[in-house]
This record gives C-alpha cells, sequence and structure tokens, in this order.
C-alpha cells in the first residue's frame, strides 16, 4: 500500500485507461476476426488510441471540458461517416462497434469521476453485452407476446402498489397491516417469477430432478401432483427422485419466507429445516442413482404466469382468513388449538398460513410459530405422499411411501423436540 501511495494518481488513471480501452479493443478484434472482407471500424489498437486521445483531451481542460467535448464530438462524425459508407456498402446496420467506440472514449472521465466499484461494472457489463448477442438472441427468441405484460404485473405489484399502501392496522387488535397483506402477496411472486424465469430462459431443456428443483420453488405440491401423473412413461426412480428433492426445495423457500418476515423465526428455524432438507436431498439422490433410463422427454409445466392477479387476490383471501383464524384459535384454544390447526392447514396451500404466523408480531411467541411452520409442513408431505401414491403409477410408491415416512417421521420427531424446548 506504501508503494501504490507515492504513484501519481494521473499514472493510475491513465493505465488504467489504457488497459480497459484494450480489453475493449481486444473483444472487437474477437468479434470481427470472422468477417476479414467486412469493414471494420477498429479493433485493438484503434479502441486504445481512443481511450488514450479521450484522456489527453480531459486531463488538458478538466474545468470547462471544451476540448473533450469537442473530441467527442468529432470521434462521433467520425463514426457517423463510417456507419453510413458501412450500410452503404454492405447493408448491415449494427451500431455496437460506434456505441463501443464511444464508451471507450468516455473511460478517462469514468475512472476520474466514479467510484471503483462502478467503474469495474460498466467496464464487465459492456464487456458481457457485446459478448452475448447469440445468447441475448436466443433469451429475445424464447419471449412470448405475453413475456412484457407479466414483467409489467411484477413492476406493478412490487414497485407502484407496494409502497403506496399504508403500514398501519386498520383493525385494531388485528397484527396485519395493508402493507404486510400485500408484501407477502409480493415475497411469494417473486419466488415464483424467479423460478419462472430460471426455467423458462436459463434450463429450458433441464431434465425431471433439475425441473423438479425449479418446480419446488413454485410450488412443490403442484410439482408432486405433475410428476405423479406421468410417471407411468417415465423412469420411477427419477420420477420419485424429482417429487422428493421439490419437497426438500419446499422447506428452502419456507425458510427464505421466514427471514424475510421474522429473522428470529428463520434463526430458529433453520437447523430443524437445515436436518430436514440434508435427509430429503439424501433421499432424492439415492432414488436418482438408481435410474436405468433415459426419459427426459417431458417437463414440469411452471411456464404458466406465475403473476395473475385472480391468482394473487386468491392468495390474499386466503392470507388475511388465516391471519384472523390464528389469532382467534390461539386467544380460545391456546398452544394446542394452533398445533391442531397447523396439522389441518398442512393440506392446503401453506404458503398464507405461515405468512400469516411470520408476519403475527407479538400476538404468537416465536417458538409456537416455529413449532407451527414444522408441523405445516410435515402435514402438507402426508398429503403430497396421498397425492402421489394416487395419481402416480405402482412402480414410484415404494420410494414414494419410503421417501414421505423418513420425512414426516423426522418432521413429528423435530416438532417434538421443538415443543420441548418451547
Amino acid at each position: 500500500m506504501k508503494i501504490l501511495s507515492q504513484i501519481p494518481k494521473e499514472l493510475i488513471d491513465f493505465t488504467l485507461v489504457t488497459l480497459f480501452a484494450l480489453l475493449l479493443g481486444m473483444e472487437q478484434r474477437k468479434h470481427h476476426e470472422e468477417r476479414e472482407s467486412e469493414a471494420v471500424f477498429g479493433t485493438d489498437r484503434t479502441f486504445t488510441l481512443i481511450g488514450i486521445l479521450g484522456y489527453i483531451l480531459y486531463y488538458l481542460d478538466k474545468q470547462k471540458l471544451l476540448l473533450y467535448i469537442l473530441g467527442g464530438l468529432a470521434i462521433t462524425l467520425f463514426l457517423a461517416i463510417f456507419y453510413y459508407s458501412k450500410t452503404t456498402a454492405y447493408k448491415r446496420f449494427g451500431l455496437t462497434s460506434a456505441i463501443l467506440a464511444l464508451v471507450t472514449y468516455s473511460l478517462a472521465p469514468l475512472i476520474e469521476l466514479a467510484p471503483p466499484w462502478l467503474m469495474l461494472l460498466i467496464v464487465v457489463t459492456t464487456l458481457l453485452l457485446v459478448e452475448s448477442k447469440e445468447e441475448l438472441q436466443y433469451i429475445t427468441r424464447r419471449f412470448d407476446k405475453d413475456e412484457f405484460t407479466t414483467l409489467a404485473k411484477f413492476i406493478i405489484i412490487a414497485g407502484v402498489i407496494l409502497p403506496l399502501l399504508p403500514n398501519t392496522p386498520i383493525i385494531k387488535g388485528f397484527s396485519i397491516t395493508p402493507y404486510s397483506f400485500w408484501l407477502a402477496i409480493v415475497a411469494v411472486s417473486s419466488i415464483s417469477y424467479f423460478s419462472y424465469l430460471l426455467k423458462k430462459f436459463v434450463f429450458p431443456k433441464a431434465g425431471i430432478l433439475l425441473t423438479a428443483i425449479l418446480g419446488g420453488l413454485y410450488s412443490s405440491t403442484a410439482t408432486t401432483v405433475i410428476l405423479a401423473k406421468k410417471s407411468s412413461n417415465q423412469d420411477p426412480d427419477e420420477i420419485s427422485s424429482g417429487i422428493i428433492a421439490a419437497t426438500g426445495v419446499m422447506y428452502l423457500r419456507i425458510w427464505i419466507l421466514a427471514l424475510i418476515f421474522n429473522k428470529e423465526v428463520a434463526r430458529l428455524l433453520l437447523p430443524y429445516f437445515a436436518v430436514l432438507m440434508l435427509i430429503d436431498f439424501g433421499l432424492a439422490f439415492i432414488f436418482y442413482r438408481r435410474k436405468t433410463s433415459e426419459k427426459h422427454n417431458f417437463e414440469v409445466e411452471v411456464d404458466r404466469n406465475p403473476l395473475e392477479f385472480k391468482t394473487a387476490l386468491i392468495f390474499g383471501a386466503l392470507f388475511t382468513f388465516f391471519a384472523f383464524l390464528s389469532q382467534f384459535v390461539m386467544k380460545v384454544y391456546g398452544d394446542i388449538g394452533m398445533t391442531i390447526l397447523s396439522l389441518i392447514v398442512g393440506v392446503t396451500d401453506i404458503d398464507p398460513y405461515l405468512l400469516s404466523l411470520f408476519q403475527s408480531g407479538s400476538a404468537l411467541a416465536v417458538k409456537l410459530v416455529v413449532l407451527a411452520t414444522i408441523l405445516a409442513a410435515t402435514s402438507n408431505n402426508i398429503a403430497k405422499m396421498v397425492y402421489a401414491l394416487f395419481l402416480g403409477s405402482k412402480e414410484i410408491k415404494r420410494d414414494i411411501i419410503i421417501g414421505f415416512s423418513v420425512l414426516i417421521a423426522l418432521g413429528f420427531l423435530l416438532a417434538g423436540i421443538s415443543w420441548y424446548l418451547f
């Protein structure tokens, strides 16, 4: 550090401008090396000289920036002439090289004025965008006509409606506020949308196991039902491993929601869910290792829109209902009532119920919320086992019974430990 402090700042800035400009130019050489017959604006040397020119003109007149502005206008004019000549001769209309040259020219003030992290982020992002032409074209082809509508819905749900809602209880003695109510919808929608994007754009041709894991982020119950229905024409070991793995991801999804809404609950849940996930993924791995065929001509259908307003409203209604119900049960029947309610609710969609518990504030003890969460997840596993046994082929039933029986027994054991500690 002593040596660096003795190096003039101007030397460091000039070196960085030269290196980054050279990197951008080298990328252009690589990009155009297969188009030798086509006119190229410039590559490594040209872009390095543009960066150096920008630094010189910026350094000579840092106060008024007149020289730097005139230099930028001159380069822009030259780029316009080159672009016109290129489009006339070759009928190609890409502006990437011209814009990249202007970015290179802007390196000097960027390095001088921007914090180091922002400077590096801009350079790296620029390189990635230029290098990712084919990948971006592939993603664009995957977009259907409703994709931007889905994105717009997410922005409306998370960025427009949520900030406008008040964070004060409407009903006296009821801890849920309009803001927390909608935040629950945003949290679940975000996880579902993330799973949707991964499945559609990152892993569109994933095998059954990976697709089941992504489906588990969306809904482990829905994934279980879909996999069980398709089990007659797929490798039974791969199907059963996918069903068990989707349940493992359910624990992760619940823990993330707990972390968002109640960090103390998430802290206490972590050791219990860590054990459950470890055993769950261990079972899924054992089942998967036994697979004998390579049938991958099937995908769990998580491509449907995860942000339907109808679905959000139903979720919100369930969230409000369970919030009222849990507080009523707690007041009238106490801890035993909450325990029984958690077991009953597990056969339905447990997310609204659990989120109402996570946001219950001082109305419920934290350790009681942890116990109720473990019981609801375990009860939900019982429901999924029943779905898989009734809807699946006979080849998967043995693994389903073994896998879910272990998870259910372990869930009740951990719930007992939690009850004892509580």
